[in-house]
């Protein structure tokens, strides 16, 4: 099997960098807003709650009642 190329970088990951670089402050900016959406304290009740709240999912999603 051959080598992956990896040196390929999309036109806007390069003006993401460039812009990030310009632009420190909204790495702080960023920080905020995934903190405001993602980054949750998460304990262990409330993740046993989520486990349990799941549903099962059918081994043939189209599969009916039988």
């Amino acid at each position: 099997m051959g080598k992956v190329d990896t040196s390929y970088v999309s036109d806007h990951t390069k003006f993401m960098r460039e812009w990030m670089e310009e632009h420190p402050a909204e790495a702080i900016e960023q920080q905020k807003g995934r903190a405001l959406w993602w980054d949750k304290p998460q304990t262990l009740e409330v993740q046993q709650q989520l486990d349990d709240a799941k549903v099962p999912v059918k081994p043939y999603y189209y599969q009916t009642e039988s």
